[in-house]
């Protein structure tokens, strides 16, 4: 599991995405996040505004895992 850190209250899962380099684009992500790949505290996730807290954790299916700092 991989630390990530954010200087602010919380990112959105789109721009998540794009942070930690698994989306170029956010039309990529929003691919990836509508595919059902990504699951956040184990529920998954369809939402591309879905607010990234600290102490999160993203998963995403075939690729890693990521916990926020």
């Amino acid at each position: 599991m991989k630390e990530i850190s954010i200087d602010t209250d919380y990112i959105k899962l789109d721009q998540f995405l794009k942070h930690i380099g698994v989306a170029q684009t956010g039309g990529q992500a929003k691919i990836i996040i509508s595919e059902g790949s990504i699951k956040v505290n184990n529920e998954v996730v369809l939402q591309r505004g879905k607010k990234i807290r600290k102490d999160d954790i993203v998963n995403i299916e075939g690729y890693d895992s990521f916990i926020v700092v």
